[in-house]
């Protein structure tokens, strides 16, 4: 009876793959795949998860206890690293190793071999980024660490155990779908994860989109819209502090404005704007047991398997408790008996693009300050499954790899486009992991986070001591004024970095005065801060607000009260700009249907709430504000005689509301298309009309509209898993269609610690396990599973279920 479920759900899957296909996948041999001795059938699990009480492992030193809770989740206790990180890979892979090996192939351009010529743009793309070029070079830099060439090399091993005990019976299910086999891991796979977590938070750019933006619509347009730093601005490190080094007073460069407009970035189409993350500390002055508190959520796409793994990880030296990326060693967000930490993204611009002057259309050499600089070239071996070799070359000068030329798919490039990343550069973020899951103090938290290049993240600290700290860590590049938001010259040094903002510049908030610290991607710092920086895609403007304003506000804060304040739905961005949006509209000229949408739109009190639909009208009102009022953004190609994919960059949300207030009558309120002359009332009564219109006049609650839901990584549909849920992208609780936190901890730094968190999915990638998406509902209702934090393999729990010792092998 226990298989009976999951082999019947199996059944419709296969049924469904037959009949419908999937987006992006391949249909497998199907004797192979109903084989009811090795095919899918053999992937369903008994209700209870029952690992072995013993095992033996070849590749181990000493015998180590795994213990598993309720919920999965393996509390590894080892006598020394090799075997800790050697049981940390085997166990991961045991869980997840068809996720952590296919995200591998996608950051290594390699998901051809896997789908056929249907992914060719996206591995060109890869491999045009230099992902794998980047990899090579930090794993370079990795193995001159010992201590984490130990953690690596045992990490690949513990998975190549796993991998070796398989057969094509017990085979992960994707790989039955896909038709393919597992390769041995390498530490190398590990770097490439960590690079594909850099391209997720560290290359977001719009250098192209407002190069043309500016060409079109001038620098005044351009400053009005796109401030470095607009009125208003609540930054990471509070506004007014004082910093003790002079300001640069690097030569302010003209913007590089090509006399044609730039072919769109192809890359930037990928990047989701939304993409964030909220943590803060609470210091122990404001919470009921007079010792700090540390809440993180990182917001990333939803995915399932979960993009996060949870574990305990115990030898002599390390106690910590936590996710990790399944993949990578150690414990990325988490805690141990003395601190905890956690991550957002940053958002600071670390990629800028060049023009590229080349000699002749061999490519072999290059414009530089006068001279013509020889490239290097790499042929890139793309190979298709079904299909022939493609080979892609690659030219490389000094600022990085040329990613767009006439030779890019879809690409309409009138110049080579060269690329100026950090991370390119060899670094050894998974030190600053390594060090943090020791760490017994603050002193401990900064030595750590130095290692940290890119992606820039904003790491928060608490820690038993009383100490709460904030700083945003990373390389940033040293820029003169506005560098990197345009398009940059190529052929001229004085248009490179001028080097990297020194460590003793990046600020650093430690027990301040108002009793917390908090980021939420917005400005680290108000526009006093001696050094120029800029966000490639754009700050935040809300979240951060809502939780200053939230915690400033609280005291006697529980652990309780954290977890509320995770799943605070309220929309600051409607609360601020709506009241005036209604002032302008013409109550009398609306029809019946109009006026009772207007009439509950009065009513609403800013909470995207599932059940409700005034959140669904307001985000189709404002949906159609912005873009009636941005329609030469839009359309700007059509406007101005240029290429059918030429992108404009669209003033963010908040820049937005401000145009509204206070330039009602700016000629860009004018709607290009029709031939009158429209002002702020007649666009917003124009969009109140069409957004309604939009929805057909139904009433539809908010977590239909948004429709929320939690895809699968090989884009099956049949695992993907709509959820209903409230939130808003710009609410504490920032869940989009597609986005939402993946991973919620709140941890308090009493004695014991006490720690809650949840993600949505489960510990096990088996569609065929109850464990696989068993966290998901509970996610979504803001519920929290205390985590048991063991202080040794000896210590009774009632939660803990099953308890397996690995032996070494001889």
């Amino acid at each position: 009876m226990n298989y009976l479920k999951p082999a019947l759900a199996f059944v419709l899957l296969t049924t469904w793959i037959i009949l419908l296909n999937t987006n992006f996948g391949m249909i497998p041999p199907i004797g192979k795949f109903l084989n009811p001795f090795k095919g899918f059938w053999q992937n369903a699990e008994a209700v209870s998860f029952q690992p072995e009480e013993k095992t033996d492992l070849k590749g181990l030193q000493k015998a180590v206890t795994v213990k598993y809770d309720d919920r999965r989740v393996p509390h590894i206790f080892a006598d020394n690293e090799h075997d800790l990180y050697f049981m940390q890979g085997y166990v991961t892979a045991q869980d997840r190793l068809w996720q952590m090996e296919f995200i591998s192939y996608v950051a290594a351009g390699r998901i051809c071999e896997l789908v056929g010529d249907k992914a060719l743009e996206l591995d060109r793309t890869q491999r045009r980024m230099g992902i794998p070029w980047a990899a090579a070079k930090a794993i370079g830099e990795m193995h001159t660490d010992p201590k984490l060439k130990v953690a690596l090399e045992a990490y690949a091993a513990g998975v190549n155990a796993y991998i070796n005990s398989l057969s094509e019976k017990t085979l992960p299910l994707e790989y039955k779908l896909l038709n393919y086999q597992p390769q041995q891991w390498e530490p190398y796979q590990s770097a490439l994860l960590l690079k594909f977590m850099a391209k997720m938070l560290a290359s977001q750019e719009m250098d192209f989109e407002l190069t043309n933006t500016l060409r079109l619509f001038g620098k005044e347009t351009v400053d009005l819209l796109f401030p470095d730093f607009p009125e208003g601005i609540d930054p990471i490190i509070p506004t007014g502090t004082a910093f003790d080094f002079p300001k640069d007073t690097f030569a302010v460069e003209q913007p590089l404005v090509p006399d044609f407009l730039l072919s769109s970035n192809e890359y930037s189409k990928e990047q989701h704007p939304f993409i964030g993350s909220n943590n803060w500390a609470v210091h122990g002055s404001k919470t009921k047991t007079g010792k700090p508190i540390l809440c993180n959520d990182p917001h990333l796409q939803l995915q399932l398997p979960s993009i996060w793994y949870e574990m305990q990880l115990t030898a002599p030296g390390v106690n910590t408790y936590g996710v990790g990326l399944p993949g990578t060693p150690c414990v990325v967000i988490g805690f141990n008996n003395d601190v905890a930490w956690g991550v957002t993204n940053a958002g600071m611009d670390v990629k800028d693009w060049y023009a590229i002057k080349f000699k002749d259309a061999s490519g072999n050499e290059y414009l530089y300050d006068g001279k013509y600089l020889p490239t290097k070239k790499t042929i890139e071996a793309i190979k298709i499954k079904g299909g022939e070799t493609f080979h892609d070359t690659v030219v490389y000068t000094h600022h990085g790899p040329v990613m767009y030329d006439e030779n890019f798919p879809n690409g309409n490039y009138s110049q080579p486009m060269a690329m100026r990343w950090t991370a390119h550069d060899p670094s050894n973020e998974l030190r600053t992991f390594y060090e943090l899951n020791r760490a017994k103090n603050y002193n401990d938290y900064i030595e750590a986070i130095q290692h940290f290049e890119c992606p820039s993240q904003n790491f928060v600290f608490a820690s038993k001591d009383g100490d709460v700290a904030i700083c945003e860590s990373g390389k940033f590049p040293l820029k003169y004024k506005e560098q990197g938001k345009f398009l940059s010259d190529g052929t001229a040094s004085r248009y490179e970095w001028k080097g990297f903002i020194p460590r003793e510049h990046i600020p650093i908030s430690k027990n301040p005065e108002r009793g917390f610290v908090s980021s939420a991607n917005q400005h680290v710092t108000d526009s006093t801060y001696p050094h120029y920086y800029n966000s490639g895609y754009g700050y935040e403007y809300y979240r951060n607000r809502r939780i200053n304003q939230r915690l400033a506000a609280m005291s006697n804060i529980t652990s309780e009260d954290m977890m509320k304040l995770q799943n605070d739905n309220f929309n600051l961005h409607a609360k601020e700009i709506l009241p005036f949006l209604l002032t302008e509209i013409e109550s009398s000229k609306l029809t019946p249907e109009e006026s009772e949408a207007f009439q509950q739109l009065m009513e609403w009190n800013s909470y995207n709430e599932a059940d409700l639909v005034a959140p669904t009208l307001f985000s189709a009102f404002w949906d159609t504000l912005y873009n009636t009022i941005w329609d030469e953004f839009a359309n700007g190609a059509e406007y101005f005689d240029g290429e059918a994919n030429t992108q404009f960059r669209k003033p963010s949300y908040y820049s937005t509301v401000n145009f509204i207030i206070n330039h009602p009558n700016h000629d860009l309120m004018d709607i290009k298309a029709t031939k009158e002359k429209e002002k702020l009332k007649a666009v917003v009564n124009k969009a109140f009309k069409e957004g309604l219109a939009s929805l057909n006049n139904k009433n539809i609650n908010w977590t239909d509209y948004k429709n929320t839901t939690v895809g699968h990584w090989a884009r099956i549909d049949a695992f993907d898993t709509p959820v209903n849920v409230g939130g808003y992208k710009f609410a504490v609780n920032a869940i989009s269609k597609q986005h939402g936190p993946s991973w919620r901890m709140v941890v308090s730094l009493e004695e014991p610690i006490k720690a809650y968190g949840n993600y949505p999915g489960g510990q096990s990638g088996n569609p065929g396990s109850k464990n696989f998406n068993e966290q998901t509902n509970t996610w979504a209702q803001g519920e929290y599973f205390e985590l048991h934090f063991l202080k040794d393999a000896a210590q009774e729990n009632k939660n803990i279920k099953h308890s397996q010792t690995f032996v070494p092998k001889n």
